[in-house]
């Protein structure tokens, strides 16, 4: 586990250069470098998980919405509680990886070819932002691909909403849907005014989306479509402020079964099954 950022729910959160918070809800493995900080989402709901772990239900916070909201309520908890001049979110099975080629052939643990500090700092330089390589659908636009997936009307319900508060906003929206790739994950690092900026746009849109969708019926697992239409959301908004940003890969402690993966994604385009859990 990382000691490099004095965790605990009673930790004083003090002013720093960076600090990426690792959202979990449930124990794992930590980078060991000391910007990472461990951080319990869905605290509120399940507050005996993690206990000396940095928790979101602290502070001004929204921990009570994580089965809706995933580890957004991890970002809304960094925005509301952290000072520190640069800030990001990261997941436990999910970090950026580290630009040196050489580190990822010859690095058999996965943990040693996860960024670290200095390259993070050193790319803040001359970009505004950090964000995973965008994520290619090849086949199929954005829009397509989550409406095959999960109910479409979720993604025109955001259009509205974009459409009557925010239009300058627009045609970005429109024009990712459109598209074929996007930078997914909820993964970013920038500065504090910039995560500030983007968070009071995102929820705001979030929120309205919540409550114009009837979920009665949601499974948990379609519950959290605030999370998911977030990660779309991403672009729109960097697009539109014209903001330059840099890519890194993403590093996964776990193999993934791209098999099982696949033969998902090909059941919901072409058989019409949604998707009723995650991969």
């Amino acid at each position: 586990m990382n000691q490099g950022h004095g965790l605990g729910k009673e930790s004083e959160h003090t002013k720093r250069r960076l600090t990426v918070a690792v959202i979990s809800h449930k124990p794992y493995r930590m980078p060991t470098d000391p910007m990472y900080m461990p951080l319990h989402v869905g605290a509120a709901l399940y507050p005996d998980v993690l206990p000396d772990w940095v928790q979101d239900n602290t502070g001004d916070n929204i921990s009570e919405r994580n089965a809706k909201y995933s580890e957004l309520t991890g970002l809304y908890w960094m925005w509301k509680n952290d000072d520190s001049d640069y800030q990001g979110i990261v997941h436990y099975r999910r970090h950026f990886g580290t630009t040196n080629r050489f580190a990822h052939i010859v690095r058999r643990d996965r943990f040693e070819r996860v960024v670290g500090s200095e390259e993070i700092l050193g790319l803040l330089e001359n970009h505004d932002i950090i964000l995973p390589h965008r994520r290619n659908y090849y086949i199929e636009t954005i829009y397509n691909h989550y409406a095959h997936t999960f109910p479409g009307e979720q993604l025109d319900t955001t259009r509205d909403i974009i459409a009557e508060q925010q239009p300058e906003y627009l045609p970005a929206f429109d024009a990712l849907m459109k598209g074929k790739k996007a930078h997914m994950f909820n993964m970013f690092v920038m500065s504090r005014e910039k995560l500030g900026e983007y968070c009071g746009w995102l929820f705001a849109i979030l929120v309205e989306l919540e409550r114009r969708t009837d979920d009665s019926a949601y499974s948990a697992f379609n519950a959290r479509y605030p999370g998911r239409i977030s990660e779309m959301l991403m672009d729109v908004w960097l697009n539109t402020r014209e903001y330059s940003y840099a890519e890194l890969p993403v590093i996964s402690p776990e193999t993934v079964n791209w098999v099982k993966k696949g033969n998902g994604f090909l059941m919901a385009k072409f058989g019409g099954k949604k998707y009723g859990k995650s991969f």
